[in-house]
């Protein structure tokens, strides 16, 4: 998605941001965001810890039940 930006449309982004929200305001806004995409990689690898741990019990599961047959 943003590869398809590139540095020009970077820039206009970034001075209209600069000059909607002023320069007090803008740190603001780029730590929430930045708080925010850690808080959601946090939970995302959560989740997929959380389906492995399940896959590598089900698998192991299933080893032991072949290994009783």
């Amino acid at each position: 998605m943003l590869s398809n930006i590139g540095i020009p449309g970077l820039i206009l982004i970034l001075t209209l941001a600069l000059i909607i929200f002023g320069p007090k305001k803008l740190p603001e806004i780029g730590r929430a965001f930045g708080q925010t995409l850690k808080e959601f990689k946090k939970s995302t690898r959560e989740l997929t810890s959380d389906i492995t741990d399940d896959i590598a019990d089900d698998i192991k599961e299933l080893k032991e039940i072949k290994k009783e047959i």
